[in-house]
């Protein structure tokens, strides 16, 4: 890396010829690669050698195609050249993705009134206006998260404010940070602080609405966003913030209301025929979903997620002229990558329809490498995550804790992974006059958090949580179970008992054994082929990571198991397992399993949980509103060829001992 950091710094000193000789004669590692090849290109321009920066640049984008300033040098040779629809196009893909970089907007300003385009003129200059009035610090910061880069923004970002401990845009921009950080309890934190700085700052109301959204703060999203509409009745963003938090309080026919009058309005309307169809889907309206998505497709028609909307409802089924729709639009240089992982999923799973099973496959393993690429996908440290949870939480600390934490019986908590039946059996227990389904609430995984505390450990260190467990006060647990039931009430209606159904839950039942001794947790458990394909082929909204490659699934399933092999030794009867290949095959026996479980009665509405009208908000959502049927078993088995890698990652004893024989 010293080699790369060199040219560099010759570099800005104009010895182009020594860095390009620097270069040719040093061997270079793969990460300093791109830094190499820009440099390189810089190099080349600055000396007229503008043939040999761009073929240089060429390479640079094809291994990066989001290097921004490949994009901006790529303008600066056109530029030099003369070649003025080229350099615009350049500092436009620059700008594109990274909306904060001056440097580009400064020359499309010129390059704009040089070729008469004054519509586009006038757009730039008020952009570089815009930008030229931030601090340049906060520029920066910007510049660093429109790149990708969190921790030099976050470094930028807190220097500017511990200088400015009350700049609004800076407590913004961090709360920005903390959110892609996924540390979103954070990101509230800075918007409330800066709420409280300028209680009428438009920008960050509407910012907190959004992190209080996705914190699922329904009831308090809703007061701000009503506010906001209500302050600015010409500002239809509002209004379409407040179709998103009607949904989240459970006035589905509010939000479905609001966003039909927006598409009447004409405002914005791929994202309001996209909730639209969302939300009809939820309250299970699925004719009307899918005329949504329908129109969605007809008005946008690179949008690839429209067309995953459709395959997402599990029942549609794609004309022929659909399907040459999505393979034209997957393969055109101009559809975005976003929407090209939409169309491979959609692709996927209208193939898989039809039987054509290695076609099928080919898609879905293009959709989910792209989305590793796009996300800079890292495979979490689930191993690691586990062995602490049993390194600490064993039973000897359940003894010393014995009787801590809130009693309350209220809490039922299905736990598993994605894909393995856990909204089917929400469904069914839901439909308990007794039980009231939730959502995927966040709690436990937010409380999780909180202990493990802000800092990032050092080389060699433990994060504090789970070890901390065994050093707080007793009475933390109490609290801490309180807290969760308080927090909860607003996703309850007034039955005694209720579900929260966050998978990844597994990985703390320790934590709720402790806070809620009195909670059942269900383990929804499904064969690890069935269930680890079935998720590798269904497109998250968000999380879920580790469903994008077989062995990263395969390995996150064992991993899992190994688990909840743990917690029932340590936790003898506190988890209640359930096959969903027995639910499939005798579903009175294993409905009447849970209720004794639960200590309630039988009841007959929960063989009859297809006809319970609730809103469902998982991709399961439509296919819980059917009878079981068996088709959906053995579906893997149609690509058992190409799931090597996932075999592998489960491993032949896992297998063996699991209790489905899959044949």
């Amino acid at each position: 890396m010293q080699t790369i950091e060199q040219a560099e710094a010759l570099a800005q000193q104009g010895k182009y010829v020594e860095v390009l000789s620097l270069l040719d004669t040093e061997a270079l590692d793969e990460a300093a690669e791109p830094r190499a090849l820009y440099v390189r290109a810089v190099c080349l321009r600055s000396l007229d050698r503008r043939g040999e920066a761009l073929e240089v640049l060429q390479a640079l984008l094809a291994s990066s195609p989001d290097h921004v300033r490949a994009y901006q040098e790529l303008g600066h040779v056109h530029v030099a050249g003369r070649n003025s629809d080229k350099a615009i196009a350049g500092y436009v893909e620059a700008v594109k993705r990274d909306p904060a970089l001056l440097s580009s907007w400064r020359p499309l300003v010129m390059l704009y009134r040089m070729v008469g385009d004054v519509r586009n003129q006038q757009i730039a200059e008020a952009r570089v206006t815009e930008l030229e009035q931030m601090p340049e610090a906060l520029l920066a910061v910007r510049s660093y998260l429109n790149q990708g880069n969190l921790e030099s923004a976050d470094k930028v970002c807190r220097h500017f404010l511990s200088k400015n401990k009350q700049h609004v845009e800076a407590l913004r921009l961090l709360a920005e940070i903390a959110d892609r950080a996924k540390i979103i309890d954070d990101a509230e934190f800075f918007l409330d602080s800066a709420v409280a700085f300028e209680p009428k700052h438009v920008g960050a109301r509407f910012d907190l609405v959004n992190i209080l959204l996705k914190r699922q703060k329904f009831a308090m999203a809703d007061q701000y966003a009503s506010a906001l509409s209500e302050e600015h009745p010409e500002n239809l963003e509002f209004k379409l913030l407040t179709g998103a938090t009607r949904l989240g309080v459970g006035d589905t026919r509010g939000a479905i209301r609001i966003y039909r009058e927006l598409i009447e309005a004409g405002h914005n309307r791929k994202n309001a025929l996209l909730l639209l169809g969302h939300a009809e889907k939820t309250a299970g309206n699925i004719e009307a979903s899918v005329a949504a998505y329908q129109q969605l497709y007809a008005q946008f028609p690179d949008f690839g997620d429209a067309f995953w909307s459709l395959a997402n409802t599990k029942t549609y089924r794609f004309t022929d002229a659909e399907l040459a729709h999505m393979r034209d639009y997957e393969q055109r240089s101009s559809t975005t990558e976003t929407d090209r992982v939409h169309f491979c999923f959609a692709l996927g799973k209208a193939l898989e329809d039809l039987g054509e099973y290695e076609s099928s496959f080919d898609f879905y393993e293009r959709g989910n490498a792209i989305n590793r690429r796009l996300l800079m996908y890292s495979a979490p440290d689930i191993k690691a995550r586990a062995a602490r949870q049993k390194t600490v939480c064993t039973s000897a600390l359940f003894s010393e804790r014995e009787g801590v934490g809130c009693d309350a019986p209220d809490p039922i908590f299905i736990v598993g992974l994605p894909r393995a039946g856990s909204t089917l059996l929400e469904q069914i227990l839901a439909s308990h006059s007794q039980i009231d389904g939730t959502l995927e609430l966040p709690n436990v995984l937010n409380l999780a958090r909180r202990l493990r505390g802000r800092a990032v450990p050092k080389e060699g260190e433990e994060p504090q949580y789970p070890a901390v467990l065994a050093d707080l006060d007793l009475d933390y647990f109490q609290r801490f179970g309180q807290q969760f039931l308080d927090d909860t009430r607003v996703f309850r209606q007034e039955a005694p008992y209720f579900i929260d159904k966050m998978p990844n839950n597994f990985l703390h039942i320790g934590l709720i054994k402790l806070i809620l001794p009195n909670a059942k947790i269900i383990d929804a458990r499904r064969h690890p082929m069935s269930c680890c394909f079935s998720g590798f082929k269904q497109l998250f909204a968000e999380g879920q990571e580790f469903t994008y490659g077989l062995t990263e699934i395969g390995t996150y399933y064992k991993t899992y198991v190994e688990l909840m092999d743990h917690w029932d030794e340590v936790l003898p009867g506190f988890v209640l397992r359930v096959q969903h290949e027995d639910v499939v095959a005798d579903l009175e026996s294993e409905v009447r399993r849970m209720l004794e479980f639960l200590h309630l009665p039988f009841e007959k509405s929960c063989l009859e949980f297809h006809k319970t009208e609730r809103n469902v908000r998982t991709p399961s959502s439509e296919q819980v509103r059917q009878p079981i049927y068996n088709t959906q078993l053995e579906q893997w088995r149609h690509y058992e060829t190409k799931l090597q890698p996932l075999i592998e990652a489960l491993g032949q004893d896992l297998l063996q001992r699991y209790p489905i024989t899959a044949t």
